[in-house]
């Protein structure tokens, strides 16, 4: 009785804890936004991380629902959903009229045609325990592509030996809620939250290492070409310069 009344109240911590940091992280592409809104334009930025982000969100939602009892998920994700949707209006507000209609077609694939897929077959072909399994198993499964979408910026991240698209707060923020809901699912005995959040843990932990590499390179290669100045002029030519652009955001 003490371990399962010790365990609820864990629980319960991780849980309101995982609701806090992810609630942090939802916030965290505001200043994006707010470029955009400055610029009145969406030019240049992607829309992808949100629409597969409210996917995301949606689908742990009609998991929630189905579990019953869990208000955890259910609080975060209604309130992921919320912000998720706000995000998508407002680029598609500033999107150029192509743009548009790409981001469109992207969301009618992510968040109709693949959230429905999953409602309509969940309703269908399945009912009860194992309609709870099928949306559990394919959370865990959308879940671990999310945790695994980082490693494109770390391999431009040993690439270009440069962490300017890789902030160390976004990757500490992250591996924390991952931590914490890992935490939250092994205390209720979900393993569908917990088992893809020890991937995002060990994908975290690697982004914080790179970041420490990598974080005095660029400074270094600064004043390597500082200290020689006096290069020919043919050897200037020579030199490669790779210069890599990213507006977009992880979440």
């Amino acid at each position: 009785m003490l371990a399962f009344l010790n365990a609820h109240i864990l629980a319960i911590v991780f849980g309101l804890l995982g609701n806090i940091i992810s609630f942090l992280v939802f916030l965290a592409p505001l200043p994006t936004f707010y470029k955009i809104y400055r610029k009145k334009s969406s030019e240049g930025y992607q829309a992808i991380p949100y629409i597969v982000a409210l996917f995301s969100a949606a689908l742990l939602l009609y998991y929630a629902f189905l579990k019953t009892n869990a208000y955890m998920i259910v609080c975060i994700n209604g309130i992921g959903c919320l912000i998720e949707i706000a995000y998508l209006s407002v680029y598609l507000f500033y999107a150029p009229k192509r743009t548009k209609i790409s981001t469109i077609k992207f969301i009618s694939v992510f968040n109709i045609g693949g959230l429905g897929t999953v409602l309509v077959l969940s309703l269908v072909l399945v009912k009860g325990p194992k309609r709870v399994e099928l949306v559990g198993w394919t959370c865990a499964v959308i879940n671990l592509a999310v945790f695994a979408a980082p490693l494109s910026i770390m391999r431009k991240v040993i690439r270009t030996k440069s962490v300017e698209y890789m902030p160390f707060m976004l990757s500490f923020s992250l591996t924390l809620c991952a931590i914490s809901w890992f935490f939250y699912g092994f205390f209720v005995n979900d393993y569908y939250i917990a088992v893809p959040n020890v991937a995002g843990f060990l994908f975290g932990i690697t982004q914080m290492v790179l970041y420490c590499v990598y974080k005095d390179s660029k400074k270094q290669s600064g004043s390597d070409s500082v200290e020689k100045p006096n290069k020919t002029g043919t050897d200037r030519e020579n030199l490669e310069v790779e210069v890599v652009v990213s507006d977009g955001h992880r979440h």
